[in-house]
């Protein structure tokens, strides 16, 4: 499945995003979801996972800041809350399906002053 990112946008440090991974028809509480960040010039480094449970896992760098929570009344996407963000945080953000080789266009996020 190839999913939806949205919600990304400029912020300055300290504020606060919500992205948003959708799909229409995906049952989001049945799968496994990861969210990534991709620089200019980098790899895709991984940001957070949720599994079918709801257990979520982080990356060290966004822990106690960034929280991920699939859409339970819906169940028709998963969010990154993303709280106190930081310039380190700026990059294309992307949603995925374990195991999946299908990517989305990302969404945007920049932390400037």
């Amino acid at each position: 499945v190839k999913f939806v990112e949205s919600g990304g946008g400029l912020v300055r440090p300290g504020e606060s995003l919500r992205l948003s991974c959708a799909a229409p028809g995906f049952a989001f509480s049945e799968a496994i979801i990861s969210w990534y960040r991709q620089v200019p010039g980098q790899a895709r480094q991984w940001v957070a996972t949720i599994v079918p449970g709801g257990d979520t896992r982080y990356t060290d760098s966004v822990k106690g800041r960034f929280t991920l929570y699939r859409d339970v009344a819906s169940n028709a996407a998963v969010y990154l809350q993303m709280d106190n963000l930081k310039p380190e945080d700026t990059g294309v953000y992307y949603c995925q399906e374990y195991d999946s080789t299908k990517w989305g266009e990302g969404t945007q996020v920049t932390v400037s002053l």
